[in-house]
């Protein structure tokens, strides 16, 4: 589908998101929130069976990314602005509670507002990345796997490195997946590149190894956690973990046969577990 057939510019503060909006205006509202590289297009096979079900569904491109503006400083990607731009376009809708399902730097902001803004998450369904404390503690082996973010905090350098050469260490870092085209397009637009690693750069700075309190916040609203035998970049530890730090329902599901990008590659399985979820959660 054209996740952009119906859609909007709306301001939060100094900027600008673009967001999308399908369904019946009274239905019970879904937000979703998309990762790197990605925009809300990532959702398209997901939007029309929320729909069919009844649900109203809204998924902005996060800002940085997409139609959304692409600011220059660094700070303005903090998870904490997406979570603001997440609870502004619910009071532009009018809606006091979503479900938030949420994938990569997504659902990482999606943690966060669930922990700090519990009154408007229903339930939260997190693709990939796990509760904040558990991805923390994810010991060597998620920190082996992270190894890219360190690369992603070099200004310049890592642009030069992903883009040079028709993109080819992009195209090898996520595996030439099917959606590598359209990933390129979009990152090749001005500023859309280093907007994107900005988000690398204010919430995943070496320093948070030292900074990371000792205490987490428990979630208190309930959590389907997903996660992919074909992630490269997230342990299943750190997502199976996230129940240690759940203090409502928690579910968890592993995908098989399926890489990071679990909407794109297991849409079917993906919308049948959405589906049953929020059916359990009217």
């Amino acid at each position: 589908m054209d996740v952009y057939s119906s859609s909007r510019l709306l301001d939060v503060g100094d900027l600008r998101v673009l967001v999308t909006d399908h369904g019946p205006e009274d239905g019970p509202v879904v937000l979703m929130l998309h990762g790197w590289p990605d925009t809300a297009h990532l959702w398209r096979h997901q939007i029309p069976a929320l729909v069919e079900a009844g649900y109203r569904v809204v998924a902005p491109d996060l800002r940085g990314f997409g139609g959304s503006d692409k600011p220059h400083d660094v700070d303005a990607c903090r998870v904490r602005a997406c979570v603001a731009d997440a609870t502004a376009i619910l009071d532009d809708i009018g809606a006091d509670q979503a479900h938030v399902v949420a994938h990569d730097w997504g659902a990482a902001a999606a943690w966060v507002m669930a922990l700090s803004h519990p009154e408007r998450v229903r339930t939260l369904v997190a693709l990939s990345i796990g509760h904040p404390a558990a991805f923390a503690s994810g010991g060597l082996r998620q920190l082996k796997a992270s190894w890219y973010m360190l690369l992603f905090q070099f200004e310049g350098i890592a642009e030069e490195f992903l883009s040079r050469h028709d993109w080819a260490m992009f195209r090898r870092f996520v595996g030439d997946h099917p959606e590598t085209v359209r990933w390129i397009e979009t990152l090749s637009e001005p500023g859309a590149l280093t907007a994107s690693l900005n988000w690398y750069r204010a919430n995943a700075h070496p320093r948070r190894l030292l900074s990371y309190p000792n205490r987490s916040t428990p979630c208190t609203v309930p959590v389907m956690g997903l996660w992919s035998d074909g992630d490269v970049a997230l342990t299943e530890e750190q997502m199976t973990a996230s129940a240690d730090h759940v203090a409502a329902e928690w579910e968890y599901h592993r995908i098989e046969g399926a890489s990071h990008w679990i909407p794109l590659d297991a849409p079917d399985e993906l919308n049948r577990l959405l589906v049953d979820w929020l059916a359990r959660h009217p």
